[in-house]
């Protein structure tokens, strides 16, 4: 039995418990989190996805208000993470010092000399340390990749990608909207499309970014073209700052030489398959969603399970990688080339 404890017991911790409890072979022995409040009803619904745990029994786990002590006292094999972005680096690294597996939510770190401590660490560990980018575990996702790389409907010609919230309207004084906290909107929001273009293309060549911002609150709205070498268009729209009633949306399309996908989350079936004989398919999905997947799949690496490398910390690494290009091309209003020499080769998991 694995024993596991959250880190952060916000609309995520709340999440990554809900994942854990109805995970076999697993259970949640402690919960820790420095705000009192954090177990009060007021932390129920933060986020975008409805799923997180509202009122919860932890009738037989450790609550903590200190993480250090929580790491002393309790006998764990695994750690979810999933406190404000900048804290990241440093309760990774003492978990996986302290000999525990690391889940640590997305983005990894703010900036890549974090990232690359926390990957030295885990070397150092032996341990396993996933970043939660459950967008590739999303079961729509996942299959569109499916689909992409079988080439049984061809090349990709374009493909448009879209995440819009109200973020910043609805978490105001909060630590999202707090670019020092969180990373702001492209790092928080826009990265899993970027994170995801990376995974079914590879890494960019270069970057060419349009960007919105807000007084006071950074970058709002931004749209990415990425390079490649071939003619494809590939194209990812973030943002968070539409207005509370509007809600969030997730899609994407994507047009192959005789067919398309496309993916809306708030429609049935969530997504087609439109061919060039005009058949409009239903692919078949995994149930579930990416937080359930992506844990299963962490639990399963940790039992020493043969499991495919559905995200590495290299390829997270990338990501923040991509997103700073991003952010410096809608600063300057100029393309931005994706430095370091093996940046290709560090993405293994292009078509």
């Amino acid at each position: 039995m694995l024993k596991v404890a959250i880190l952060g017991f916000g609309f995520m911790g709340r999440m990554h418990y809900r994942c854990w409890r109805s995970l076999a072979g697993a259970t949640v022995t402690a919960v820790c989190d420095a705000d009192p409040h954090a177990l009060d009803e007021s932390a129920r619904n933060r986020g975008n996805i409805a799923g997180a745990e509202g009122d919860v029994d932890l009738a037989g786990v450790k609550v903590y208000g200190d993480f250090e002590e929580m790491l002393r006292q309790e006998p764990l094999d695994a750690l979810s993470i999933t406190i404000p972005t900048h804290l990241h680096p440093a309760a990774t690294i003492a978990a996986l010092d302290a000999g525990l597996h690391v889940l640590c939510e997305k983005p990894m770190a703010l900036n890549l000399a974090d990232g690359t401590r926390m990957i030295e660490a885990a070397q150092r560990s032996g341990k396993v340390l996933q970043i939660g980018h459950c967008i590739r575990f999303w079961p729509e996702y996942a299959k569109a990749k499916e689909i992409v790389d079988s080439g049984v409907h061809g090349r990709v010609i374009a493909a448009t990608f879209q995440r819009l919230a109200a973020t910043a309207a609805r978490r105001q004084q909060t630590w999202y909207v707090d670019a020092e906290r969180s990373g702001g909107m492209a790092l928080d929001l826009h990265i899993h499309d970027t994170d995801f273009v990376q995974y079914l293309f590879g890494v960019p060549q270069n970057v060419c970014s349009h960007g919105a911002s807000v007084p006071a609150g950074g970058l709002a709205h931004i749209v990415t073209r990425y390079g490649y070498d071939d003619d494809k268009l590939v194209l990812a729209e973030g943002g968070w700052a539409m207005m509370p009633p509007f809600g969030f949306q997730m899609r994407f399309h994507i047009a192959l030489e005789s067919a398309t996908l496309d993916f809306d989350f708030h429609r049935d079936p969530k997504l087609r398959l439109s061919t060039a004989a005009g058949e409009m398919i239903v692919p078949p999905c995994e149930p579930g969603d990416g937080y359930a997947r992506q844990i299963e799949h962490f639990a399963r690496r940790i039992r020493g399970e043969d499991v495919p490398d559905v995200v590495t910390p290299q390829e997270a690494l990338l990501s923040l990688r991509i997103i700073e290009a991003e952010r410096e091309s809608a600063h300057t209003g100029r393309p931005v080339t994706i430095g370091g020499p093996n940046a290709e080769e560090e993405s293994s998991h292009a078509v």
